[in-house]
């Protein structure tokens, strides 16, 4: 079946550089962007556009689905090379925050010369 878009847990953002993401937020669609189950259990129509941000009335086009087999195990594949790579991402980010905060004489580095006596 394809992407429910009329689904509560369907979401599309389109960026800047024209980029569009389509997903479900339940993480429930294996084969998004082209495909939801054809059974989901969580399937809830969307009865209203509360606060949302609506953009252009035209939404870039889906790009074709791939042929072949196994689609959705490529695409968790793909995901989990994605989340083995995030702790050592988290790692070398905060290693650089906390050279920087050691650079400017630690946390709050530059508040401190306000606070000093005598000023």
């Amino acid at each position: 079946m394809p992407m429910r878009e009329e689904c509560t847990h369907f979401e599309s953002r389109t960026y800047d550089d024209g980029e569009t993401v389509r997903k479900c937020v339940l993480d429930l669609a294996p084969e998004a962007p082209w495909r939801c189950p054809d059974d989901c259990a969580r399937y809830e129509r969307r009865l209203a556009d509360v606060n949302w941000q609506h953009g252009t009335l035209v939404e870039p086009a889906i790009e074709d689905e791939p042929e072949g087999e196994g689609i959705a195990e490529l695409l968790d594949e793909a995901e989990d090379i994605v989340n083995a790579a995030g702790p050592d991402i988290l790692a070398e980010v905060e290693a650089e925050d906390r050279k920087r905060q050691a650079a400017e004489g630690g946390f709050g580095g530059k508040l401190k010369g306000w606070f000093r006596r005598g000023r």
